[in-house]
Order: C-alpha cells, then structure tokens, then sequence
C-alpha cells in the first residue's frame, strides 16, 4: 500500500467537523504530554519513534483497521519511516505532511458574521497554539488584531477579499506567540496600533492605542471602539467593534480568566484584573460576543469551529466572573497560574523588536501549548 500525505488543514477540518480519526504519535512521551493534537473525535496513541525502530508489530493491535490513520511526529521525518512500516504490514496510513510543526503554524479562517453595510468579521483559528486573531473588513479596507508570525496567511486573505490592510493592532504586549503585527504594518504601509503603556521598551514606532481610541474600517465607518482593560497586562486594551463583538484579548477568555503574572506582577495586577472584569466589563452590553485572543481546550469550539459566546452568558457561567470575595478572587488567581509559556521572555523580546530571531528559532519559541489563562 502506498502511505498518503495529510495536511494540518486537513486534520483542522476533521477536528472541526468532529469526523473520525485515529493519530499515531511518535514523538517522545515528555514532548507529546506537553502538547499534542486533539479533537472531540479524535483517538490519539503515543509510542516513541526509537520504540519502533525493530519493526511495528507490538503498536499494530492499537491502531483501529474501521478508522483513518495518520501518523505524526515533530517535523515529518520520522512519521514517514513509521507509515511506511505499517503501509508493508498491509495497512493504509497517512503521515502529516511538516509534523507537528506544520500543525503548529495552521490557520483556519472562520467567517463570524456580517457587520452593517455589507461589512464583515473573520477569525482565524489557530488550533495546534490555541491562538485566535482577527479581521475586519469593510469597503475594501481591512484590519486585522492579534496576528500571529504567519504573516501570508493574513495577506493572502485580505487580497482574496480585494481588501488593503490599513490597519493592525494588538490588545497588548504578547508573551507566548510572536506577534505578526508590525511585519504586517511595514509590507502594507498600515498603522500599527498598541497600547502604550506595554509599549514603553519597544524599539520601533507605534501609534499609541489608549481607552477611549476608534479607529475606522472603510468609509462605511465601521468603527473599532478601544476600551483599556488591564491586568493581564498593564496595558492591555479590548476592542468593541461595531457594538456587536467585545475583542478581549488575553483578559477574558470562554471558560477561564487571564493571569496577570507574565511579567511578575501578579499581586500588583491582580487588582487590575478584577477591576476590569468585574468593572468595566459589568458596564457593557450582554449582548456583546466576547472573542479572546485565545482559546484552552478544544471544547471551547463551536459548531462552526469558532470560539466565541456571549458576555451575559459568560457572566453567568465563568467561574472566574462571580467570586464576589475579593480576597477570595485574589487567592483564586495567585494560587492557580500555570508554568510560564515555553520562552516567553524571549517571545517578548521579540515582539518589543530587542531580539530578531530566524525562523526556525521562533518555531521554536512557540513550540508547546498556551498558557495565558488561571486554571
């Protein structure tokens, strides 16, 4: 049998449409307990590559003959060698064409809904990081928030839209992707937007972004509402655009609260964190879709594959949204932040422009999965 190749948009469209399928991953155990594909439908069996090395007869009682199967290692090396012993022993396997890298670095764009005259709302889903960004379109014109390192992916999309990208924000400093937001800027002649008080070490220049701020998409005005809201950093700062989408950044997410740690600020910020949530959120419309800047397990997708819901209903179901204890609210975040993104401080170095690493060295930054959320 002949081994297939498949790509990370073709395993994000089973993830999203809950198809079957079974994953045989060859990584090293400590890599794949860090991070690994899933889905609500998706069977997944780790054996290290260098177990397999003397043949693939004790795996091949685990992998189902009624399912698809790929197998998938770190770059895709190893996962053809293994595919191609299991395809000799008479099964159909596939391999995923760039590893777990090229899973990685996919972005699935999700079309959110329609804004007034005519304009429109994309989110790009990047499932292997657990990273959401966006654009919006209107009247030829695009801007686009919290872009990742994949740069094309965000250009490539707007011509297909006949859209000029004429703007690029983030809700603030990144500490576990590399932002794609000023590469985006100087290849489209944009204004890139961020909030100051994150941006205070930055090596290049920026429009300041402060609460307060609207930015305008196309002369059809649909506007971009800054709001600041600190705590995951100091200078973080959400979006409402067109009072149908609350943009929340790494502050509020579907099933969790940010953590207010990443530059070692916890007790100061957590003060901040409440306030903002509790505050200024409480302030706005319930009718409001929160969009985060990220998303923590995969059953936060819709059925579309989008992540998104209701400020009202997050209010009403996010735990990290009704501890009315203060002090209680403050030993909840203190008490439960996670390990630190894998290289965050160089990711933040980078994204103020001190470091410029090659491509392949920020691959290997963001390799592993986020960590911006209180567990």
């Amino acid at each position: 049998m002949s081994v297939k190749e498949m790509t990370a948009k073709e395993i994000a469209q089973k993830v999203i449409k809950k198809e079957d399928l079974f994953i045989l991953d060859v990584r090293n155990q400590s890599d794949f307990n860090d991070w690994k594909i899933e889905g609500e439908s998706i069977e997944i069996f780790n054996t290290p590559y260098f177990d397999l090395l003397d043949g693939v007869e004790e795996v091949m009682e685990r992998i189902p003959v009624e399912k698809e199967v790929v197998v998938v290692c770190a770059k895709e090396g190893s996962s053809i060698l293994v595919a191609d012993m299991l395809s000799e022993a008479g099964r159909s396997v596939s391999y995923l064409k760039g590893g777990m890298k090229a899973w990685s670095e996919h972005l699935e764009p999700i079309k959110l809904g329609d804004l007034h005259d005519g304009a429109e709302m994309y989110q790009f889903v990047r499932l292997g990081k657990g990273c959401l960004s966006y654009m919006v379109i209107s009247n030829g014109e695009a801007a686009v928030i919290d872009s990742t390192r994949m740069t094309d992916v965000y250009l490539e999309f707007a011509a297909s839209k006949e859209a000029k990208i004429t703007h690029v924000l983030d809700t603030h400093l990144h500490a576990d992707h590399i932002s794609g937001g000023r590469q985006i800027a100087e290849q489209t002649n944009a204004t890139y937007w961020l909030p100051p008080k994150d941006a205070t070490e930055v090596t290049f220049a920026y429009q300041a972004l402060e609460g307060g701020n609207v930015v305008t998409i196309g002369n059809t005005a649909i506007d971009i509402h800054a709001l600041y809201s600190p705590g995951h950093t100091i200078g973080s700062t959400s979006f409402v655009v067109d009072e149908k989408y609350l943009l929340s950044g790494d502050i509020l997410f579907i099933d969790s609260i940010g953590r207010p740690d990443l530059a070692g600020l916890a007790e100061d910020w957590v003060g901040d964190l409440r306030e903002t949530l509790y505050n200024r959120y409480r302030q706005l419309s319930d009718e409001l879709i929160v969009l985060p800047s990220h998303f923590m397990i995969i059953e936060e997708l819709n059925e579309n594959g989008s992540v998104g819901k209701q400020l009202g209903t997050l209010f009403a179901e996010n735990h990290g949204l009704n501890i009315k204890d203060e002090k209680e609210f403050r030993a909840m975040v203190t008490g439960n932040l996670p390990p630190q993104p894998n290289a965050y401080q160089e990711i933040r170095e980078t994204n103020m422009g001190k470091m410029t690493p090659d491509s392949e060295k920020q691959r290997e930054m963001e390799i592993g999965p986020n960590r911006c959320a209180v567990r």
